[in-house]
């Protein structure tokens, strides 16, 4: 099968999950728009969809994701009111928000069957054409955007592209883990990719985390795929499935990753990204200079 080298222009944004790490917050609020500082999660991977050229965005959500699709709709009450008070900063951030007609599509997920089903589901909307697919738990802190820099990685490459970062070995149980068949600096080519290997048995400390850039192929493999770890139709398996065809490649991307779908990952995003903003910095940085020292005195 030949390589594939279109820039992919259709996001898949896998958001059914319930958040059950985040109750009570998460039994009416879905986990994608509780707030890192002033934007939604699901607003971080938006934008970074944006810059990468992403000009489809597909959403894969469940019961209870109404105020998911209704953040990206028009506010014509608070535009109205913005308007008449003359806030026109505000008006501009408003503005970011919003989604031009049929740009977003839905899709449900009636069953959590795991990732790998999530991308399955939104299959007769991509068409065959290489798709981008954002984990927005993941928020990547970076100049520029993780899916961007794998964007111009992917065109000089084709195949199929997953974001990789290293991870100790006492952690890589919990990730998608690359074997290395060819180190080339940022990429990496794959022989196999083993899903939350044992302890001990992790061929490499390349995980996998919430970027890729995915052939059309991906969709066959997991068409009636049967399930793998976790009792769910693994993601990691149908891309492993390319490595023989359209090829494999992992991305050493430039950034910081916090997982937001832990509570101790989302604490350290909201202090990295407020240190990060010339408005909060000071205050924080003031902040944090006096309850560290008193909490180590205290211990």
């Amino acid at each position: 099968m030949p390589h594939t080298k279109r820039r992919p222009t259709k996001a898949i944004f896998p958001v059914a999950g319930l958040g059950t790490r985040f109750l009570p917050a998460t039994k009416s609020i879905p986990k994608e728009i509780m707030t890192l500082i002033d934007r939604p999660l699901i607003q971080y991977a938006i934008d970074e969809a944006r810059e990468a050229g992403i000009e489809e965005f597909i959403f894969v959500t469940s019961r209870g994701k109404s105020a998911l699709e209704d953040y990206f709709d028009e506010a014509p009450h608070l535009k109205a009111e913005l308007e008449h008070k003359g806030k026109d900063d505000l008006l501009k951030v408003l503005e970011k928000t919003n989604m031009a007609s049929g740009a977003i599509a839905y899709i449900r997920q009636t069953q959590p069957k795991g990732l790998g089903h999530a991308v399955w589901c939104a299959r007769r909307l991509l068409g065959d054409e290489p798709f981008a697919v954002i984990l927005p738990d993941d928020i990547i802190q970076a100049e520029t955007g993780c899916l961007k820099q794998m964007v111009e990685a992917y065109e000089g490459i084709g195949g199929n592209m997953v974001a990789a970062m290293e991870v100790p070995p006492s952690k890589a149980s919990a990730y998608g883990i690359l074997d290395v068949a060819e180190d080339m600096g940022r990429v990496v080519s794959v022989k196999a990719m083993v899903e939350k290997p044992a302890p001990g048995t992790q061929p490499s400390n390349l995980a996998v985390i919430g970027r890729y850039i995915l052939a059309p192929a991906v969709m066959d493999a997991l068409d009636g795929a049967s399930t793998g770890a976790g009792g769910e139709i693994q993601l990691t398996d149908a891309i492993a499935a390319q490595i023989g065809s359209g090829g494999v490649y992992g991305y050493r991307f430039d950034g910081q990753r916090y997982d937001c779908g832990s509570k101790a990952g989302f604490l350290q995003a909201t202090i990295a990204f407020g240190l990060e903003r010339p408005d909060l910095r000071d205050e924080l940085a003031a902040f944090l200079s006096e309850i560290v020292p008193a909490r180590d005195a205290a211990e």
